[in-house]
């Protein structure tokens, strides 16, 4: 039954997080309101009334560390897309390894919190 709710819930959201993405101006915008924030929303909420809200904050607290680790990902791999001294796939996975250090390195540190 938890896994209906959780189809029905995060295709509700998936949809009105498209609706605003087609409606939002300029067009670059529409990408920050794709799937991953409407998916994430009805995960904590599904997990918020399963499981607590302590362990949806934890949850919360991971994708906040891990969304901030990709940002920094992307700046990465745009510089040095931008000097063009490596290949893309080699950049991508290369960078791959500072979103690894970010997302691990931070996360360690919370946990000790």
């Amino acid at each position: 039954m938890q896994l209906l709710w959780r189809f029905l819930l995060g295709g509700a959201l998936v949809s009105a997080f498209a609706f605003v993405a087609d409606v939002v101006r300029p067009k670059r915008f529409a990408g920050l309101f794709a799937a991953a924030p409407s998916v994430a929303i009805a995960t904590l909420a599904l997990t918020a009334s399963a499981s607590g809200a302590d362990v949806a904050r934890i949850e919360a607290r991971s994708m906040m560390v891990s969304s901030c680790a990709f940002v920094l990902y992307a700046l990465t791999v745009k510089r040095a897309l931008a000097s063009a001294r490596w290949p893309a796939a080699r950049t991508t996975f290369a960078a791959l390894g500072v979103w690894l250090l970010i997302a691990w390195g931070v996360g360690a540190a919370l946990i000790r919190l």
